[in-house]
């Protein structure tokens, strides 16, 4: 037993605390840190995004989308690993920023006074507007007013961009009123929308577009707002060091067309919309996909079978008896000559002809130049695909003279239709061409292949054998529920706001 009052011990105890307190003090203290100092530090930058088809998903290579390549490539400018975050629904994301879960939040999001007071935003580097939606052969507001009028029934989510605009509406419109819920995102109010369960919604601009591929019944009512920046968010305080170098990485992909290019791989194809040929291509879906499914993906290989199938149905609507006036045929409708290079003895064989015709993808793909980038290398390749390489080859050299990216495909695919222009196809190697063709085929397979990567992901069946007994109990009960139920219980809240 030790005895306090001896004097050795004391000084020996004495010691050790001071020896203690001169650890303690030489600790840095982490809460001066900066929160770039913080990140190098861990060596991983933490962002929080939605899991949605435009945000963050996984692809079949792995994670992708517009929100995780630019977190990745800002990552890799800090030297640090990146480590996505994704949230399921809006109301999530940003008090993980504030709980400083994450370092970023990269979901799409617009700006509102809230947001800004709250937090600091990046550069803006796209523009939406939000839209009011209804469904086609419903009755459809052309204003505001007249949605008031006739009480019309809108839901919008829970803390969104949305839910702010309805606010500051309702200081000047007393009588506007909405529903808010915070088990569904945009892309749920959307198809509740599509099958009838809700009457109005609103998302923005961008969301309606891609939707739209798999929901073509939906359609816009009006525009409540002008076009929108949309931005990064990091928390707001004294701290600079982060968002100056944001800011930097933004204007640096900017500079380079690298953001431009980023864009146009997601939004390039969205653009236009045919209500008809998007009808009859989700019926295809249901009634002709599933026969020939195992066929795109035995023969697919390096590509997506998604992508595959979206080539097949551009050629014949995935019809394996497909002819053309010009004699090319079959599912992937191939030439004779093309055929017989192939080895493909029977043009009507739908598993000679998509095998036949990825060999032939393939062989394509191998001549793009390098210098073109690999994710874009496949555009041009589905160009020389319906057009001929040669005539892709003068698209580029167009570009070119016009002092172009002939590299970039949302520069070369202006110049396509060029070459049925005598003022320009004179001059060309290959001569006359419709190119205007060619555009619209590779943006047709685009818009396709999204379709089905949306059609995929929400018919996926979740089965017992790939979860634990209690996750399945819970995705199989929010997967069943349907949304109307949702918006109509107690997990949502009708808002008016006073005179």
């Amino acid at each position: 037993m030790i005895n306090f009052s001896s004097h050795y011990y004391f000084k020996r105890i004495l010691f050790m605390l001071l020896v203690l307190m001169g650890i303690t003090a030489c600790q840095p203290n982490n809460e001066s840190k900066t929160d770039l100092e913080k990140i190098q530090e861990r060596g991983v930058l933490r962002v929080g995004t939605l899991n949605n088809q435009l945000s963050y998903f996984i692809g079949p290579d792995g994670p992708t989308g517009l929100e995780y390549e630019l977190a990745k490539r800002f990552a890799d400018e800090l030297g640090v690993k990146l480590e996505i975050k994704p949230a399921y629904h809006l109301t999530g994301l940003l008090p993980a920023l504030d709980n400083n879960e994450v370092d970023v939040v990269a979901a799409g999001l617009s700006h509102t006074p809230e947001r800004l007071n709250k937090y600091s935003p990046g550069p803006s580097y796209y523009y939406v507007s939000q839209q009011v939606i209804y469904k086609k052969g419903s009755w459809r507001p052309r204003n505001l007013q007249q949605l008031i009028d006739k009480q019309g029934k809108l839901t919008v989510v829970e803390d969104s961009q949305f839910e702010y605009t309805l606010k500051e509406i309702a200081k000047t419109h007393p009588n506007l009123t909405w529903k808010t819920t915070k088990v569904s995102d945009s892309a749920d109010l959307l198809k509740a929308v599509s099958e009838g369960n809700i009457d109005f919604t609103m998302v923005d601009s961008v969301t309606l577009s891609v939707n739209q591929r798999l929901h073509p019944n939906l359609a816009l009512a009006f525009e409540v707002t002008e076009d929108q920046p949309i931005s990064w968010f990091i928390r707001k305080n004294d701290d600079d060091a982060l968002y100056a170098l944001m800011l930097e990485f933004f204007g640096n992909l900017n500079q380079s067309g690298q953001l431009a290019s980023l864009e146009e791989k997601y939004f390039g194809h969205i653009q236009s919309f045919d209500y008809v040929d998007t009808r009859a291509f989700i019926r295809s879906l249901d009634s002709k996909l599933p026969r020939y499914k195992k066929l795109f993906q035995k023969h697919s290989k390096e590509f997506d079978w998604r992508l595959i199938a979206a080539l097949s149905y551009q050629e014949s609507h995935w019809n394996p008896r497909a002819k053309s006036p010009t004699g090319v045929r079959g599912m992937m409708m191939l030439t004779r000559s093309t055929a017989k290079m192939m080895g493909v003895e029977n043009r009507l064989d739908p598993n000679e002809s998509i095998r036949g015709g990825v060999d032939y993808l393939r062989k394509i793909i191998k001549r793009i130049p390098d210098s073109i980038p690999e994710h874009e290398k496949i555009w041009f390749a589905l160009a020389s695909y319906n057009v001929g390489y040669g005539h892709m080859m003068d698209a580029r050299r167009i570009t070119r003279i016009e002092k172009g990216n002939p590299d970039s495909w949302a520069e070369v695919k202006e110049r396509l239709p060029k070459l049925r222009l005598p003022s320009f196809y004179r001059y060309t190697y290959y001569g006359f061409a419709r190119g205007d063709e060619a555009k619209n085929y590779v943006e047709n397979i685009r818009r396709y292949y999204q379709t089905i990567i949306g059609y995929e992901s929400q018919t996926q069946k979740i089965t017992k054998d790939n979860y634990p007994d209690s996750d399945f109990q819970i995705i199989k009960a929010n997967e069943t529920q349907a949304i109307s139920n949702a918006v109509a219980n107690n997990e949502e809240s009708e808002t008016s706001l006073p005179n």
